[in-house]
């Protein structure tokens, strides 16, 4: 979905709200955030009528580059 406007919505595992705002995906259908280590977070994406829930986690040993959440 290149250069599409979502709403991302993104806690920290204390609740606390890190990101609430629209984002445009690249050329390339990604968006880029940055995210501080060491933490769990729960991730909400909304785009027209489809939104999806996901866990990401940033740890040293964890991925820095997540692509398998998608809309439903």
């Amino acid at each position: 979905m290149v250069e599409e406007t979502f709403k991302v919505y993104i806690e920290d595992e204390e609740g606390n709200v890190i990101i609430d705002e629209e984002m445009t995906t690249y050329e390339n259908g990604f968006i880029d955030l940055w995210l501080p280590r060491d933490k769990m977070y729960n991730v909400t994406i909304e785009h027209d009528s489809k939104s999806t829930e996901s866990q990401i986690s940033m740890y040293e040993a964890d991925a820095t580059c997540i692509t398998t959440i998608q809309l439903a």
